[in-house]
């Protein structure tokens, strides 16, 4: 249950009776919101270790997806970090890709992901990703309408795939969040996350390990960096693992400010942080310019080193005080599910008018 769940879970609220198609399915690890639906999964989800590697199963995806029959369907939503879009819609029907990104592993981050095969992997993985990218492109065309989680992936789907996108950012749980006035603010800085190296919880670890060195970091979270990262932590920084929901709401709202030195395309945990009532310190770029303003309701750092993170710190603490925990939970509201469920309706019903057809929400032509 992470962020493309959640909103997997709005688009449940919004059509409650609405069928649900994936690869691989396991009932154990959704909401009950979820649960609610009936899932059809294709035949992945019946091949060897499929829940646990269904990542290996990537380039049979394409072909999976061509056996889905959804001719029966008025309105197919994909959500997109994957081949999803791909699926084959009735012609009249209107399909509505909900991009998270372009698929990494295929695009710009394709050199990475490779780099730890061995010399026969790569080279028999060239080929593959070159078709999957013409692939990806040319099923690009087929939604009738893209919408971007953030303005940073609005701009990725246009150079991948040549499109434009509307955004609408995704629902975060800010009632869940909202801070209460009587929360006193801690001494410490938070890290919350999943502990893999793009979230580069180690930049924080390092740097507030330094010799010298007396702020304190709490880590929250799990990950395969975990021990790598627990070796490297100097006194004053905790892991403290993978915490209940509850926990972290606690020291989301006692931290001084949230320390968020990856590159996202979006970022739900900066606005859980905001709603919590606690300002953000993060990496200038990527998903994070539509959640906080640099000045207002954080502070931006330019690059990903220790020196830089740690002047972006020096610099929060020379204005801590003008960041009023109220008008960041008020900040946070910009992103709840009712606003992106609103939105998505409009965008939903504009492109039912579009194929002259009545709109599933308002009955109207």
């Amino acid at each position: 249950m992470r962020g493309g769940e959640q909103v997997l879970e709005a688009f449940c609220r919004m059509f409650p009776q609405a069928d649900i198609f994936t690869h691989v399915y396991d009932p154990d690890k959704v909401s009950e919101t979820i649960r609610r639906h009936k899932v059809h999964t294709t035949f992945i989800n019946r091949l060897p270790g499929a829940r646990k590697r269904y990542q290996s199963y990537f380039p049979l995806m394409p072909a999976a997806l061509d056996q889905l029959d959804l001719s029966g369907y008025d309105l197919v939503i994909s959500s997109e970090s994957g081949p999803a879009k791909g699926v084959v819609t009735a012609p009249d029907a209107v399909h509505i890709c909900y991009c998270h990104t372009p698929m990494r592993y295929v695009w710009d981050m394709h050199h990475e992901y490779t780099r730890g095969m061995g010399r026969l992997k790569r080279f028999l993985a060239a080929p593959l990703l070159q078709y999957l990218r013409c692939w990806d492109r040319a099923m690009a065309l087929d939604p009738d309408v893209i919408v971007a989680n953030s303005g940073f992936i609005a701009q990725r789907v246009k150079k991948c795939w040549g499109r434009d996108a509307l955004v609408v950012n995704p629902p975060v749980n800010v009632n869940f969040f909202a801070r209460r006035e009587s929360v006193p603010k801690e001494d410490f800085y938070l890290f919350f996350g999943e502990l893999v190296p793009y979230k580069r919880a180690d930049l924080a670890v390092r740097a507030f390990s330094r010799p010298g060195q007396t702020r304190r970091l709490a880590v929250v979270g799990k990950g395969q960096q975990f021990d790598y990262l627990k070796s490297i932590a100097g006194p004053q920084v905790s892991l403290l693992g993978k915490l209940s929901h509850a926990e972290v709401k606690r020291y989301l709202s006692r931290a001084r400010a949230l320390i968020f030195p990856g590159l996202e395309d979006f970022g739900i945990i900066p606005v859980e942080a905001l709603a919590s009532g606690t300002p953000v310190i993060a990496y200038g770029r990527g998903g994070i310019l539509d959640t906080v303003k640099d000045g207002q309701s954080g502070v931006f750092f330019s690059k990903q080193t220790e020196e830089d993170l740690l002047e972006a710190v020096a610099r929060f603490e020379e204005q801590e005080n003008n960041f009023d925990a109220s008008r960041l939970a008020s900040e946070a509201q910009r992103f709840s599910e009712e606003r992106f469920i609103r939105e998505m309706r409009e965008i939903i019903g504009q492109a039912f008018a579009q194929k002259n057809r009545l709109n599933p929400f308002t009955l109207e032509p």
